[in-house]
């Protein structure tokens, strides 16, 4: 159940990076910045299904362990983007929690995955 919460969540935020992308690259002619927080923001939930529909246990592991480092990523670009005045401190403050939320939830799903390797 948890991994189809994270399938939603992941994908949800990926249409919010999409929407930013789209937000920095009309409205700020911002083209560089937009395009890596494009790539990992939407690498997530690529990895994540990528994940659910692993070939073992290892590589669903590695899969996750993939979409978090993806999503660390994805976050850096978000304080960068606000530290830059990008985007606003109610935007950020919005996408900063929903990434930390997904950071979480992999977090939890990699622990949990290794926990029944060991099993």
């Amino acid at each position: 159940m948890k991994s189809s919460v994270l399938k939603e969540k992941s994908f949800n935020f990926a249409i919010r990076i999409v929407n930013i992308y789209k937000f920095l690259s009309i409205e700020k002619k911002e083209y560089v910045l937009s395009k890596q927080i494009l790539r990992s923001g939407t690498a997530i939930g690529a990895m994540v299904m990528e994940g659910n529909f692993a070939e073992s246990k290892p590589d669903f592991i590695h899969k996750f362990a993939i979409a978090q480092k993806e999503c660390n990523e994805t976050i850096y670009w978000i304080e960068l983007l606000y530290k830059t005045q990008y985007v606003n401190n109610i935007e950020y403050l919005s996408i900063q929690s929903d990434a930390k939320e997904l950071n979480c939830l992999l977090s939890s799903s990699i622990l949990t995955a290794k926990k029944s390797l060991k099993k």
